[in-house]
């Protein structure tokens, strides 16, 4: 099975100076990702884990190393030299990103977020519109929220609008930085229903959890970060 994702050397530290202070988040990390997998990261908060999330989206760019993505619009591309314009389509078309936060425009319903996210593809706003239907009954989000605010939303409700959003594109690669944290056993529970029927369509993902035991029999594979580096990989 071919490679959908390729990290090498991956380095990423900050600079306080406010405080004089040079903190280095990970280094030289190296894994992999076969297309149609879910591989997950465990590790203790500030270990590493969302830096390595937030350079392959892009929203950090490292220091050194590289990120190889088998791209079906530009094919093996480097998404640490990749320009902006091609992050930038990456993020419309095949790569999502999920986190347990929900930050969205005020006064924007749930409707709107998920359409929105379809028409800025290019699509008709009637076909956005059916679109948008069909996949919030998919993740289970009552009619009744669909013309409402997010910020009147419980946690596992943002949490399935947040997935429906960035799945609404059909991503081949979904980053899913600590969905699950804060949740109750209920709320759980639904996520890991969502992630599974994630699976079985082919999406290939990338999570972090704290929770050991929400992973157990839903990864391929698991990675242990311990200050910055990547210690040790397990079969599950």
């Amino acid at each position: 099975m071919a490679n959908i994702l390729t990290i090498e050397n991956l380095s990423k530290s900050f600079n306080l100076h406010n405080l004089n202070k040079h903190i280095k988040a990970i280094d030289n990390i190296d894994f992999f990702l076969q297309e149609g997998e879910f591989v997950g990261i465990t590790g203790k908060s500030g270990s590493g884990k969302s830096t390595i999330l937030r350079c392959i989206y892009r929203t950090y760019l490292p220091h050194a190393g590289q990120i190889k993505y088998n791209s079906k619009r530009f094919g093996q591309i480097d998404l640490v030299g990749a320009s902006e314009r091609e992050i930038i389509e990456l993020r419309k078309y095949e790569i999502g990103y999920v986190s347990q936060f929900l930050n969205v425009m005020p006064r924007t319903t749930a409707r709107e977020l998920v359409r929105n996210a379809i028409v800025e593809m290019g699509h008709e706003v009637e076909y956005a519109d059916h679109e948008t239907e069909i996949m919030l009954d998919h993740f289970e989000l009552d009619h009744s929220l669909w013309d409402s605010y997010p910020v009147t939303f419980s946690g596992g409700e943002k949490l399935r609008l947040n997935i429906a959003r960035a799945m609404v594109k059909r991503p081949r690669l979904l980053l899913l930085d600590e969905p699950t944290a804060s949740l109750d056993h209920a709320s759980k529970v639904k996520v890991k229903e969502v992630i599974e029927q994630l699976i079985k369509q082919g999406t290939t993902m990338l999570g972090i959890f704290h929770d050991l035991e929400f992973m157990q029999n839903l990864c391929n594979r698991q990675y242990h970060m311990e200050e910055g580096m990547m210690k040790t990989a397990a079969k599950q």
